[in-house]
């Protein structure tokens, strides 16, 4: 049996109870489950309606995001998640680049690479290349002023730690900004790309094999089989392209704000909420959150 998650942004809370009831009813659904109020709810209906999209594309216009998924198995004992634009709110290359005084030119690659018209890993090495020279200082300074936390994402990693479940952060950014963002978020561990430094400075190379799509699903894959759980115990969340390969595979790929070629692809998708949306679509309500 289907549970259909109505969901707005928490900073707004806009959710109206009437928009939930009206929209149950129409569907015959069961009991309307407030997890939140204002920004959460769901409820059970015996089967999607044929309208499920059409009515998806209006509550989005609301600012509300509508998913539906399986009742049975919701609450997920891996979380894998990607970095750059999901558990922060930046992409790390281009505000390294900025730095560097190439901050356009890297953007408009990142943003094509992410969005699917690029190879993921020739897009990498041109990006770093044009980052050559860069003092390796400029790292932690982009770290202290440029990076900042995804809303949520404490919360998210926290509650479902709390409930058992494990956390892998994969980022085909790098290892110096995904260890501090890792530890900073609560994650159990990290995989990323590794900037190579000789004499303070960026060589203008990436270590190689690069940490890309193909990484992510290996990646997904040999943690489940070492946690000895199954690939649908498990929860991804990303943005970009090189993401879609875990997005998949996993039991709940959840495409979080993400590129229009990427969303296009998954069936689930958070386009108003922040990270806690993917506690509320495991069925958590709020007052079971940990922070």
């Amino acid at each position: 049996m289907p549970v259909v998650t109505l969901l707005t942004n928490p900073a707004r809370a806009s959710l109206e109870r009437s928009t939930v009831e009206s929209l149950r009813d129409a569907w015959g659904g069961g009991e309307a489950i407030w997890l939140a109020p204002g920004i959460a709810a769901e409820f059970a209906v015996a089967a999607l309606p044929d309208n499920f999209r059409e009515v998806w594309d209006g509550l989005q216009g609301l600012g509300i995001d509508l998913v539906a998924q399986p009742a049975e198995g919701r609450r997920k004992r891996l979380l894998i998640a990607d970095m750059d634009s999901t558990m922060i709110q930046q992409e790390c290359i281009d505000e390294l680049a900025a730095e560097a005084g190439v901050g356009p030119r890297v953007a408009e690659i990142t943003a094509r690479a992410m969005n699917g018209e690029l190879d993921f890993h020739g897009a990498l090495r041109e990006r770093v290349g044009l980052l050559k020279g860069l003092d390796a200082s400029v790292i932690d300074k982009v770290l202290a002023e440029r990076i900042t936390f995804m809303p949520g994402g404490r919360t998210l990693v926290a509650t479902m730690k709390a409930n058992g479940a494990h956390a892998l952060l994969v980022s085909g950014g790098f290892t110096n900004f995904a260890s501090k963002v890792g530890a900073a978020l609560g994650f159990d561990e990290y995989r990323a790309n590794t900037l190579l430094i000789e004499d303070g400075h960026l060589t203008g190379t990436v270590a190689e094999p690069i940490l890309g799509r193909e990484a992510k699903v290996e990646a997904l894959r040999e943690v489940t089989a070492r946690l000895g759980i199954g690939l649908e115990d498990a929860l991804a969340v990303g943005d970009g392209a090189n993401d879609l390969g875990m997005l998949g595979l996993a039991g709940a790929g959840v495409a979080l704000h993400a590129k229009p070629s990427v969303a296009a692809q998954c069936e689930l998708r958070v386009n108003h909420g922040d990270l806690t949306a993917l506690l509320y679509l495991q069925g958590y309500a709020r007052d079971e959150f940990v922070s």
